[in-house]
C-alpha cells in the first residue's frame, strides 16, 4: 500500500479546531479508500513563538520539506502583536512559502447553489461562480529589498517595501494559470498596475509572450488590477482564470472570496514546480480565512475551507481524483441539505457549529465512498 506522509500545522486560533475535521476525513480515507495516509503535527506561528522563540522551529521546517504535503490552518492574533516584526507569526507562513519554493498560489472562488443568497452581491451575478485567481507567491513587494524602516531625525521615519519581479518569476506563473485555463474555460486574465509600475510593465510583457508563443488555444486579456477589483464585484462570472502578483493576489482573492458568502468556505493550494526525476512538487494547502481570535475556541468556526484545502491537496498532490470529487459531493450535499455553520446561516436551515459540520461532511463522504 502506497504511504502518503502529511505534515499537519495547525497553528493559531480557530486553526486547530477546523483542523481536528480534517482528521476525521483522513480515518475515512484510510478505512474506505486504503489512502495510507500517515501524519505528523507540529507548530507555526503564535503556537511555535511561545513554545519555541520562533514562528517555525527548524526542525518542522525540516518535516514540511521531507512531506509529501502540508496542510496548514492560520497563524496570528493579538496575544502576539508586540513581538518583534522578524518573529511574528506569519514569518512561519512566509518562511514555508520561501523554503519549500511554493510560487503559485490557487484560490478558487465558488459559489455553491445553495449559498447564493450567502453572497452580498444579488444571486444572479453569483449562481454557479467558479473563478480561479493564480497568485505570484514568492516574489514581490512582500520579499523584495529594502524592506525597511528608517530614522531620519527630527521625528521623522522613512518606511521602504520594494517591488522587484524577474522574468523567470513571471514566466513560471504565466504557465500555471495557462495550463489551469486549459483544463477549465480557456480564458486568462492578467491584472497589474502598468500605469504606474515598472513591474507592470515588464508583467504584462511577460505573459503576453507566454501566451502568443506558448498557449495560443488560451484567450489571454490584460485589466489593471484596480479595474479588477471592481469588476469582481460588478460581473464575476466574467472572469475564468486571473493571474496577478503576489500583492494584488492577496487582496483580489479576498475580494473574491466574499463573493462565495464567507471566508470560511474558501480553500487554497501553494505548488512549487514540478520535480524532473521523481514527477512530485512540494505543496502547501490551507483555507484561506485568518485565525479569526474572536471565535477561537468557542466550536463555531466553518471547517469547510479546511476540508476543501484537503481536497484540493487530494486533486493537486496525489492524483486521487475520484476522493477529491467525492469529498467536493459530500460539502455541496451537506450545505444543499440546509446544514451550516453561523457564518453562512440562512432562514430554514439548521445551523451546527464545528464539530457537527464535521461529522455531516465526513458521513457524507463514508455514504459516497461506501456506494
Amino acid at each position: 500500500m502506497t504511504t502518503r506522509k502529511l505534515l499537519l500545522l495547525p497553528g493559531d486560533g480557530i486553526g486547530p479546531e477546523a483542523m481536528g475535521e480534517v482528521s476525521k476525513i483522513i480515518a475515512i480515507l484510510n478505512d474506505e479508500a486504503a489512502a495510507g495516509f500517515e501524519t505528523e503535527t507540529g507548530l507555526v506561528g503564535g503556537a511555535a513563538y511561545d513554545a519555541h522563540g520562533a514562528a517555525i522551529s527548524d526542525a518542522d521546517m525540516a518535516r514540511a520539506t521531507a512531506a509529501d504535503a502540508v496542510l496548514f490552518g492560520a497563524v496570528g492574533g493579538p496575544k502576539w502583536d508586540a513581538v518583534p516584526y522578524d518573529l511574528r507569526p506569519e514569518a512561519g507562513l512566509l518562511r514555508l512559502r520561501k523554503e519549500m519554493a511554493l510560487f503559485a498560489n490557487l484560490r478558487p472562488a465558488i459559489c455553491y447553489p445553495a449559498l447564493a443568497e450567502a453572497s452580498s452581491l444579488k444571486r444572479e451575478l453569483v449562481d454557479g461562480l467558479d473563478i480561479l485567481i493564480v497568485r505570484e507567491l514568492t516574489g514581490g513587494v512582500y520579499f523584495g529589498s529594502p524592506k525597511e524602516i528608517v530614522d531620519l531625525g527630527n521625528g521623522q521615519k522613512r518606511g521602504v517595501d520594494t517591488q522587484v519581479y524577474e522574468t523567470y518569476e513571471i514566466e513560471r506563473i504565466a504557465r500555471a494559470a495557462f495550463e489551469a485555463a486549459r483544463t477549465r474555460h480557456g480564458k486568462v486574465t492578467s491584472m497589474e498596475k502598468r500605469n504606474v509600475m515598472k513591474t507592470g510593465v515588464l508583467w504584462n510583457e511577460v505573459v503576453s509572450r507566454i501566451g502568443r508563443d506558448e498557449y495560443p488555444d488560451v484567450r489571454l486579456e490584460h485589466m489593471l488590477a484596480d479595474a479588477g477589483g471592481m469588476q469582481l464585484v460588478r460581473a464575476p462570472k466574467q472572469f475564468d482564470v486571473i493571474v496577478t502578483d503576489n500583492l494584488f493576489g492577496d487582496m483580489l482573492s479576498d475580494i473574491a472570496a466574499m463573493l462565495t458568502g464567507s471566508l470560511g468556505m474558501l480553500p487554497s493550494a501553494s505548488l512549487g514546480a514540478v520535480d524532473a526525476a521523481t514527477g512530485t512538487r512540494k505543496a502547501l494547502y490551507e483555507p484561506v480565512h485568518g485565525s479569526a481570535p474572536d471565535i477561537a475556541g468557542k466550536g463555531i468556526a466553518n471547517p469547510i475551507a479546511m476540508i476543501a484545502s484537503f481536497a484540493m491537496m487530494l486533486r493537486y498532490s496525489f492524483a486521487m481524483t475520484r476522493e477529491a470529487d467525492a469529498l467536493e459531493a459530500a460539502i455541496a450535499g451537506v450545505l444543499e441539505a440546509g446544514t451550516r455553520t453561523g457564518d453562512i446561516m440562512a432562514p430554514g436551515c439548521r445551523q451546527v457549529g464545528t464539530t457537527e459540520m464535521g461529522d455531516a461532511v465526513a458521513a457524507a463522504l463514508r455514504g459516497t465512498l461506501a456506494a
